[in-house]
């Protein structure tokens, strides 16, 4: 009787199994490095995956529908839509009676950190921390430059956590003599994490913008702490400052975070949203679904995305661009956003106050402000 022995047969397997993942590893490596063959034919490839998803999107999405969703037809349309925001955020009527009742941040002026220490045309920087509450607190740094435009950009992080990661967007503005407010999004970057009590919860280490829902109230709002420490660093701004120009840069959840605040407060002459936001019809992918604050029901119900586009560029000289990135592997990727471009440039005509535009960058892949983008948002409030 002959017995094969089995482990014999296998381990020659397993090293060849090894082996040919190893060199198509370092095959693919050199391949994405280099662009050689088959480079092109992946990448081509890829773009025709994207393009599918996208017309599928765009499948049932109709031009009257898409019009009907814009339910502003006036200067008191505008106001009317502007108050229900405040109400909504603050429980006030009015940005100014929003204003009226805040507080100013607490700065620390000409603070060291490590991780800006090569920034070129770099006066100092000022820290600004708003307490909200909770214990919820908001870290801001002020980046003033040696020479001076007079102008000031407020770039906001978004779910990727601290502003540091927009290093190289606040240079490139700083390098052009712009002063730079640089923020994050709650419970993200410095910005702290406290252990809160919860009625009928117990003790909760809040960590994620999800948990804050547990947090609502009928006498306060989560969604709040996503725009009160930027109103009041305004405030600060407004009193020591005599800036003549506010501009807002969001990237992913900072986009959002800019396409509201902007919504709200036209002292934001220009906003630039990348990979911030589309309308909910266009969300059938679940990675475009958004967190808590982008899916919030009662908001968007009374004042929806298409809405706030027109509210962020209505105003005297005031514009709204949105900016995404073609091949964006987090979000947002695509052409959706031709369902509804001209039906918002459209309503601004009618409007006949404020610019709304929508650019695309195919120079990557990546979920991030391409040098192309700062050029681009730099000649456009130039």
């Amino acid at each position: 009787m002959l017995i094969r022995n089995t482990n014999n047969v296998k381990k020659p397997l397993l090293s060849l199994i090894i082996i040919s993942f190893t060199i198509i590893f370092f095959l693919g490596v050199y391949v994405g490095s280099y662009k050689i063959f088959p480079y092109e034919v992946l990448d081509s490839s890829k773009d025709i995956l994207f393009e599918q998803k996208t017309i599928e999107k765009n499948q049932f999405a109709e031009q009257s529908s898409i019009d009907s969703l814009i339910r502003i037809y006036d200067k008191s349309d505008i106001d009317k839509k502007r108050n229900f925001l405040t109400e909504f955020f603050w429980d006030v009527g009015s940005l100014q009676r929003v204003k009226d009742k805040s507080q100013l941040p607490e700065v620390e002026s000409g603070i060291s950190d490590s991780n800006y220490k090569d920034f070129q045309n770099l006066k100092r920087i000022d820290r600004l921390t708003v307490e909200m509450e909770y214990g919820i607190n908001s870290v801001s740094y002020l980046f003033i430059p040696e020479q001076s435009n007079e102008k000031l950009i407020l770039y906001h992080q978004g779910h990727g956590g601290d502003f540091l990661l927009g290093k190289d967007t606040i240079q490139f503005f700083l390098d052009r003599n712009f002063t730079v407010l640089a923020m994050s999004m709650p419970l993200l970057g410095m910005n702290n994490q406290p252990v809160v009590e919860i009625d009928g919860l117990g003790e909760m280490k809040l960590i994620s913008h999800k948990k804050l829902r547990l947090l609502e109230a009928n006498n306060f709002n989560p969604m709040k702490l996503f725009l009160e420490p930027i109103q009041i660093n305004l405030n600060f701004l407004d009193k020591e400052y005599n800036f003549k120009q506010y501009s807002m840069i969001g990237l992913s959840g900072g986009g959002w975070t800019t396409v509201v605040y902007s919504a709200i407060d036209e002292r934001i002459s220009d906003s630039f949203s990348v990979g911030g936001s589309i309308p909910f019809y266009l969300r059938v992918d679940s990675r475009d679904m958004g967190d808590y604050e982008q899916t919030n029901i009662e908001l968007y119900k009374n004042v929806n995305y298409l809405e706030l586009y027109v509210l962020s560029a209505y105003g005297d000289g005031r514009q709204h661009v949105q900016i995404f990135n073609k091949n964006d592997l987090c979000c947002f990727s695509g052409n959706g956003y031709e369902t509804y471009e001209f039906v918002v440039k459209d309503k601004m005509s009618q409007l006949a106050k404020g610019n709304f535009q929508i650019f695309i960058d195919d120079t990557h892949n990546e979920h991030k402000i391409s040098e192309y983008v700062m050029s681009l948002i730099h000649e456009q409030i130039s």
